[in-house]
């Protein structure tokens, strides 16, 4: 950043974007869009599911290089280039999206789905970049590996929630909290007594479990404030998000799980809160868009001028605040036990997940029995030595124990839906 005649300018980022053909990818090309001179596009990477859209965003930014992660793609993606004028080098398959990560930038965007960013990640953070993370998987399911290799401040969270957190924490003298997380401020870990982490309550909130047996895909998605995927949609209507996000607290803040609260937030205004000893609680507060913490996740400690609109603080509204059921929606508090537990049992807990949301999402399972399959495949690992499960020393924990155990949950999984089936 410089002062130029009182001006004040940021210097120009280079930013690798993982993920670039999704909600939170195509955000952020609009915000690089909208201020391109604060930034530039110097690598996209996608899972290949919309190769052409891949191949658009490369010729329109002027991309060196391009990654499919589905490496089957990857001779399509050379024809649609080539049709729209392009001649990036495409890389492909997982270690393509991952080479692609730890290329020389200033910012590495990680916005790709599901436990396939792990690698990346761990790219990004090996190679020095600041890491905005939007793929929390990648956190929970390697979080010991994540944190080896973070040091303070390089990670700047692109979830609402733990962006939230992060500007919350005032400037305070003594010893910091010891955070992976960058905000523009720090604070005293014994000034903090809690992180209220808020939850829309997704499309059945105020449901009992015995009206969920008949939910269908389509209600599932149709989603009262936010407009994202279809799996972190549905992940959001079973609360599933949620859980996830708890652990992704724990290990971005270091607060224990005993200290982490969630509450139902129905008008999503209020993304999270910190509560200290004295008694107050500093919430922030914008309207449902993720433009925001995206264009914070690039450009952090600076912001970006009109990222999005602010609220309408004229306008008469009311925010409300109700506890969580856990009964209807027990899977915050499976995901606090899976956290407590450590080692492999959070990469279980996605990967059953994941391979259950595409069996509802199919047809072949029922909205309730997702949680269910969840929690039975999370129990026979913690039961019995399955791949992976010994390693439950942070220390001890390996890439190859994270996969095995990824492997091993979602066959089993798969196994129990059809079962079920």
């Amino acid at each position: 950043m410089r002062d130029n005649g009182g001006v004040r300018q940021e210097q120009q980022r280079s930013v690798v974007l993982l993920g670039s053909t999704g909600s939170i990818g195509t955000q952020a090309l609009d915000i690089v869009h909208r201020n391109p001179g604060r930034f530039r596009v110097a690598g996209l990477a996608a899972g290949g599911g919309r190769v052409d859209l891949l191949a658009k965003q490369a010729a329109a930014f002027g991309v060196p290089r391009v990654a499919v992660a589905d490496p089957a793609r990857a001779d399509e993606l050379r024809r649609a280039l080539a049709g729209h004028g392009c001649g990036a080098t495409v890389l492909a398959g997982p270690e393509g999206v991952a080479e692609l990560a730890a290329d020389p930038c200033d910012v590495v965007l990680n916005g790709i789905t599901g436990a396939l960013g792990l690698e990346s990640t761990l790219a990004a953070l090996r190679a020095g970049s600041t890491l905005a993370l939007a793929n929390k998987e990648s956190l929970i399911i390697g979080g010991p590996l994540v944190r080896a290799l973070a040091r303070p401040g390089q990670i700047v969270p692109v979830d609402s929630e733990h962006f939230a957190i992060a500007q919350c924490f005032p400037h305070l003298p003594g010893p910091e909290l010891r955070s992976l997380a960058q905000g523009h401020v720090t604070a005293r870990r014994d000034e903090v007594r809690r992180l209220v982490v808020t939850a829309s309550g997704g499309p059945f909130r105020g449901r009992r479990r015995e009206e969920l047996e008949r939910v269908t895909p389509a209600e599932a998605l149709d989603h009262p404030t936010w407009s994202m995927g279809p799996v972190i949609t549905v992940n959001s209507a079973t609360l599933v998000n949620k859980g996830l996000e708890v652990i992704e607290a724990n290990l971005l803040f270091d607060i224990p799980f005993d200290r982490i609260d969630v509450v139902v937030h129905p008008q999503s205004i209020v993304h999270s809160m910190v509560e200290y000893v004295d008694g107050s609680t500093i919430a922030k507060a914008s309207p449902p868009s993720m433009m925001i913490p995206i264009a914070y996740g690039m450009s952090a400690p600076d912001r970006v001028a009109d990222a999005a609109p602010g609220m309408d603080w004229t306008r008469a509204q009311t925010w409300t605040f109700e506890p969580l059921d856990h009964e209807a929606f027990p899977a915050v508090r499976l995901a606090c036990e899976v956290g407590e537990a450590g080692g492999t049992a959070p990469a279980v807990y996605n990967a059953a997940n994941e391979e259950a949301v595409a069996a509802f999402l199919a047809g072949n399972l029922a909205f309730p029995s997702i949680l269910d399959t969840v929690a039975r495949v999370v129990s026979e690992h913690q039961r019995t030595e399955r791949p992976g499960a010994a390693s439950h020393r942070p220390g001890d924990l390996t890439l190859d124990d994270v996969y095995a155990a990824d492997g091993w949950a979602r066959t089993r999984a798969r196994e129990l839906v059809a079962r079920r089936a």
